[in-house]
């Protein structure tokens, strides 16, 4: 009775199974490949041989080349549409199946059996090519089938195994496009690299060294028995990703792994260009996807392109330049899909040098996410010799690859980089290596600081362009970014830092833009688009390009909200000319949270959201928005009057971080009362007392009552009727708008008030204060003017005259708002219309008082006080002066 052993034994031994191929005899012949510059390699990755059309015009493509000796290197076909998998991740995944006895491998299989079949007959057509392609591709599916259930029966794949299955996708696509050049009269042969192409793993395996040397089992060696095999063709279709090891194992180059192929068969060729053909235009200064203003870059060298490959960039592997720097052959990185765009050429420096380029500065950016510092530290470090060795000898021992190292002169502390995935292994590592040493206190922390982010500035000679450094570093610091560790190489090709992951893209966004861009980008969120928001839009409109040619800022709209509708742009710029109409149609209800993370997340590396409204909701996510990198500017009182307590944290927020807050027109509306405070404050004068006309309804009010005989009820009339009061006079006469300002100002210096602290003298009768409407307290108003009446004629009677003020007396620590009287000398009563006046008094202004006047408020000059705010942030963020 057969056992189960027995049946799979016996299973086992009628699948047909082969893992390594073996070299075919061959007779000697002096015949030996032609090397030189007239051999031109190209090579498509997956996504340029996707379908039947592609292949049919990549074979085009080399058919028409004008180069007299051609070899292309193709990858396996890619994702499309019509066919979203990838052809290798679809063999992977049979494996990974087959080893877990998942028999939806044999569905897959029959998949890609079909998707090939159907590949070389819309590609070729019926005849011999088919059935040649055919007929191979059944041979090759039936060995794949076998070995795919003898890895099902063992129920484990090893990697001989996996990397025979993998590389058939390149084997299929190469001999399709070979027979299509054949098809087109080419002069072609097509060359599977596995007999040319010998590799040894490296260290870590994530690669593969070449074997160049002259032994009969180089590559050099091979290459020449496969010209004696096939002639000399002038047109060769290889095979990218796969190859041979020494022994004569089927092996690959590893996942992406198809430019390196071409650059080795450059070197083997010691070809004159080898060209890429991808999905993009050429290597860009940064990853669009990430950076929208990113340029594709013209020139490269070869340490940069290796550099920025190492720090992410994907459109080469890491490798691919080394073999091509062996002869010096040039790499042009072209887009299959956009034949006109010139790509990327990567040469040497001197080459470069000779075409007279600038080689020296920054040329990209790129980030390295899903990183984790570790941190080791004591003082019993400090001189220590080999402790640094011990420390990266023990991560070698425990597989972990450094990616970047920075270490205090002082030996205190030595700090690197590492994949997240390996922290842990890497701090358990350390503790274990080190737990005597911390155990008696001369090593005090083995840490792994987790959701890190690699940034990298990538050029040639940076070192020797002054600066460098500091717009890198400031541009970060700007953007409010913080720097865990830096380190950069004498070799002058990359300056790194660490930051957190959740800074990588604002990070990249600031950088980039303060390297690449002429003018500065600012994204503005305008909140509250009513008559000064209105009046500040058209402002901006009229001058963004005035802006962007002479003062070199570009400020772009990205988002207008009012209190119910807001209209997010998603666009480099908003039309100004019709966001009224645009707010009306297509925008959708204000969420103010979802207005934030527009800006926050948007690809303009500084944002501002601008408040021009009087709420107090809108100022009470100041802080907030603050701690998520956005800069405000506002003309709003409420937030700098109302609790002390969120006043003082958002203060302090803004003193510890790069992040701006600006409120020059809290108090003069275009008028800088704000900043000549400030600068007192900041060059050491001491302020005694600010007193000033603040409200330029209460100055025309008290400018025109007394000029004549009209009582104070009708001068009121008048000032509404001009428009100078609120729709109630009521909320200008009872002087609170006059406290929030005398309270700004007392805050500004350093009083520490509420806005409760400020007694107020109300303008308002108190029998009219509870009037239900405007017009009832307008028609009451007349019963009261015997009173104004009286202090009028009493300070007439003395030479004076009245006015309302706001006093801030910083020697008795107190604020006030008042209805008091000077003489008809004073400035204050030198006033005419609704002119405001402030007076500073202080230690070097004793005798005469440092005095401000002028038009302290409206539309115009208040959104022109917020334009002058936003020029200011542009020049706190870099913009020329």
């Amino acid at each position: 009775m057969p056992t189960a052993g027995s049946k799979r034994r016996a299973q086992l031994a009628g699948q047909r199974v082969q893992a390594i191929l073996t070299e075919p005899p061959v007779e000697e012949s002096t015949a030996v490949c032609n090397r030189g510059a007239h051999w031109q390699v190209h090579k498509f990755g997956g996504t340029c041989v996707a379908t039947a059309d592609r292949i049919a015009e990549a074979a085009k493509l080399i058919v028409s080349d004008p180069a007299d000796y051609k070899v292309l290197v193709v990858s396996a076909m890619g994702s499309h549409p019509s066919s979203p998998v990838k052809v290798t991740d679809l063999l992977i995944n049979m494996v990974a199946k087959a080893a877990r006895q998942d028999e939806g491998f044999l569905l897959d299989l029959a998949a890609l059996q079909e998707k090939h079949i159907e590949t070389a007959k819309q590609l070729l057509g019926q005849g011999k090519l088919l059935n040649e392609f055919v007929s191979r591709l059944l041979n090759d599916i039936a060995d794949l089938k076998a070995m795919l259930h003898a890895i099902s029966i063992a129920g484990m794949a090893t990697d001989a195994f996996e990397e025979f299955v993998v590389g058939h996708g390149e084997l299929w696509c190469g001999m399709l496009t070979a027979a299509k050049c054949q098809q087109l009269g080419a002069d072609c042969a097509f060359m599977d690299t596995r007999d040319v192409m010998v590799v040894t793993p490296t260290s870590d395996g994530n690669s593969v060294d070449v074997q160049y040397e002259a032994s009969r089992q180089s590559s050099n060696a091979k290459l020449d028995m496969w010209f004696a095999r096939k002639g000399s063709p002038k047109t060769i279709v290889a095979t990218g990703f796969i190859a041979k090891n020494p022994s004569g194992q089927v092996t690959t180059l590893k996942r992406n792994g198809s430019d390196y192929s071409a650059t080795i068969l450059g070197a083997l060729f010691q070809s004159g260009h080898i060209t890429i053909w991808t999905d993009v235009d050429g290597v860009y200064s940064a990853d669009p996807r990430k950076v929208q203003e990113s340029v594709c870059l013209k020139h490269l060298s070869y340490h940069e392109a290796w550099e920025l490959s190492y720090f992410g960039a994907n459109v080469l592997h890491p490798r691919t330049t080394l073999p091509a720097m062996k002869y010096s052959i040039p790499i042009s990185i072209r887009n299959f899909f956009n034949l006109a765009a010139p790509g990327t050429m990567i040469s040497d420096g001197s080459s470069l040098e000779a075409l007279g380029l600038d080689t020296a500065g920054v040329k990209g950016f790129a980030t390295i996410d899903g990183v984790s510092l570790i941190n080791v530290e004591g003082t019993g470090m400090v001189g220590v010799p080999g402790t640094a060795a011990a420390i990266f000898s023990t991560m070698r021992d425990a597989n972990v690859n450094v990616i970047m190292i920075s270490q205090a002169s002082s030996e205190h502390s030595v700090c690197f980089a590492v994949k997240a995935a390996d922290s842990k292994k890497a701090v358990d590592a350390l503790q274990k290596r080190f737990a005597e040493a911390i155990s008696a206190g001369r090593i005090s922390a083995v840490e792994g600081i987790e959701n890190c982010c690699v940034l990298a500035a990538v050029g040639q000679q940076m070192a020797s362009r002054k600066g460098v450094s500091a717009t890198l570093f400031g541009a970060l610091a700007k953007a409010n970014i913080n720097i865990r560790a830096i380190a950069q190489g004498c070799s002058e090709y990359n300056i790194t830092c660490l930051i957190d992951q959740k800074d990588s893209i604002r990070a990249l966004r600031a950088v980039h833009s303060r390297f690449y861009l002429d003018a500065l980008p600012i994204g503005i969120g305008l909140v509250g688009p009513g008559l000064i928001g209105g009046t500040f839009l058209r402002q901006l409109a009229e001058q963004a390009e005035k802006l962007r040619e002479e003062y070199q800022v570009d400020v772009r709209v990205l988002g207008i909200a009012d209190s119910g509708r807001m209209l997010l742009c998603n666009t480099p710029h908003m039309d100004l000319g019709s966001w009224q109409q645009n707010l009306e149609t297509q925008g959708e209800p204000t969420d103010l949270e979802r207005f934030a993370n527009h800006l926050a997340n948007n690809y303009v590396p500084n944002t501002v959201i601008i408040d021009t409204t009087a709420a107090e909701a809108v100022c009470e996510k100041y802080l907030e928005w603050m701690q998520r990198g956005i800069h405000i500017i506002t003309p709003n009182k409420k937030m700098n009057s109302g609790s002390l307590q969120r006043y003082r944290d958002l203060k302090h927020h803004q003193r510890s971080s790069y992040i701006h807050y600006f409120y020059e027109t809290t108090v003069g509306a275009g008028l800088p009362v704000i900043a000549t405070l400030q600068h007192l404050v900041g060059s050491g004068d001491k302020v005694d007392r600010v007193e000033g006309i603040f409200s330029g309804t209460l100055s025309f009010i008290f400018n025109t009552l007394g000029t004549d005989s009209r009582p104070f009820s009708e001068v009121v009339a008048e000032a509404k009727a001009a428009g100078f009061t609120e729709p109630d006079p009521r909320d200008d006469l009872a002087g609170m708008d006059v406290a929030r300002k005398v309270t700004i100002l007392a805050r500004e210096c350093g009083l520490n008030l509420e806005l409760d602290d400020v007694p107020v003298r109300s303008l308002v009768p108190e029998p009219l204060r509870s009037c239900k409407t405007a017009d009832e307290f307008m028609q009451r108003l007349p019963e009261f003017d015997s009173d104004m009446t009286k202090l009028q004629q009493e300070a007439e009677a003395a030479g004076e005259c009245l006015r309302y003020v706001g006093v801030v007396d910083c020697k008795n620590g107190t604020g006030s708002v008042e209805l008091r009287r000077y003489p008809k000398s004073h400035p204050f009563a030198q006033l005419t219309g609704s002119d405001n006046i402030i007076a500073f008094t202080t230690q070097r202004y004793r005798q005469l008082p440092l005095i401000i006047r002028g038009p302290g408020a409206g539309a115009e000059v208040t959104a022109g006080g917020v334009f002058s705010d936003l020029l200011r942030l542009a020049a706190y963020l870099g913009a020329p002066s």
